[in-house]
């Protein structure tokens, strides 16, 4: 297929609806609104569910209904509207029903204002809502990446009976950029349904009685599916680690970013490397699982890391994680909706190495 210039919201709407979307329930928001209208637009053409909810908390239990019933549904928020939705997130991860998240972030906390940030990382990626769960989390730079990634995300959530996030930001949600959208899958037809997943809620007729909940009396049963979880979170983080590395073999010193922050990031680093210095830049794309593995084998080969964010300094506590003190790990933050220059992150590696970039 030929490359189209595709806005990031539209683009991973539409990219949903190829995966197969079925339902989905929203609440408008910016800098996520984009999104919301081409679902009011397209599901209706395609006799597929939209609604808009009268809120973020109501949609987000549309979404528990829906996921319970086994089909592909979806919602889409920004910041305050995916912290109102973590009641609800809980609810959804602790009944181990599969649902699709898109997070587009903006500058907070509070109602900030609607530029690109990244101040979602603790709510969303240590779990977001109450109890032990995780959710897959996945990080987007580009356009395409969007596309890509939303569109995994469907068969990540059934594969593991998970939330899954899409977390970008207001930049990569408002830009456009030439793209390729995937194919469309077919989706269930009235009269020619696929064989229903068999914890779904589809109507008793002819099968023992299904329960969805997400209530453990008794703490012993909690403690069980509790352990149950975790186990399902190990094999995520065995199998579905995603990364994106740049000119970390030789590199004394390696920048670390996501989405927008990388993006800029790994400019900075390009022009680092074009004068001779020994830099590196890697890009987590999945944040959870998190890549532990890897960061802890670059350790043993770098010098220190440059952790850049759009925030006053979140995913950094996990590349200190990672790193387990062998080497430095430093942090540079622009915050409220601020979007660092390549400049700005080309003086910050011009601190750590002690040197000139430009010699």
């Amino acid at each position: 297929m030929a490359k189209e210039l595709l806005k990031g919201n539209e683009a991973m709407a539409e990219a949903a609806i190829r995966a197969g979307l079925q339902a989905y329930f929203g609440y408008p928001i910016t800098p996520q609104t984009e999104l919301l209208e081409h679902m009011a637009r397209r599901m209706p053409e395609l006799n597929r569910v939209f609604l808009q909810a009268e809120s973020e908390v109501a949609a987000i239990n549309m979404v528990y209904g829906a996921a319970s019933t086994g089909v592909r549904v979806m919602t889409s928020s920004s910041s305050p509207g995916a912290s109102l939705m973590m009641e609800g997130i809980s609810y959804i991860a602790a009944s181990e029903v599969p649902c699709v998240i898109v997070d587009v972030m903006r500058g907070g906390p509070g109602l900030g204002n609607i530029a690109p940030a990244q101040g979602d990382y603790f709510q969303v990626v240590k779990g977001g809502g109450h109890g032990d769960f995780r959710s897959i989390v996945l990080a987007p730079a580009t356009v395409q990446e969007a596309i890509d990634l939303t569109y995994q995300a469907f068969d990540l959530a059934e594969r593991y009976r998970v939330v899954v996030f899409v977390l970008t930001d207001g930049n990569v949600g408002q830009l456009m950029e030439p793209a390729e959208l995937p194919p469309m899958r077919p989706v269930e037809r009235p009269g020619r349904e696929r064989r229903a997943p068999a914890w779904a809620l589809r109507g008793a007729a002819g099968r023992p009685k299904h329960v969805i909940s997400s209530i453990y009396l008794q703490p012993e049963n909690g403690e069980a599916f509790n352990l149950k979880l975790q186990a399902k979170f190990r094999e995520i983080e065995q199998h579905e680690v995603r990364y994106h590395e740049h000119a970390v073999a030789d590199a004394d010193l390696i920048v670390v970013g996501f989405g927008t922050a990388g993006r800029v990031a790994q400019t900075a680093v390009k022009q680092a490397r074009a004068v001779g210095k020994r830099v590196g830049f890697f890009r987590p794309i999945s944040l959870f699982p998190f890549p532990k593995p890897r960061l802890a084998e670059l350790a043993a080969t770098t010098r220190e890391f440059l952790v850049v964010e759009m925030n006053s300094g979140q995913m950094v506590e996990d590349v200190r994680l990672a790193v387990e003190g062998r080497v430095p790990v430093r942090f540079f933050g622009r915050m409220g909706g601020v979007v660092p220059y390549p400049d700005e992150i080309l003086a910050e590696i011009e601190r750590q190495l002690g040197q000139p970039v430009y010699a």
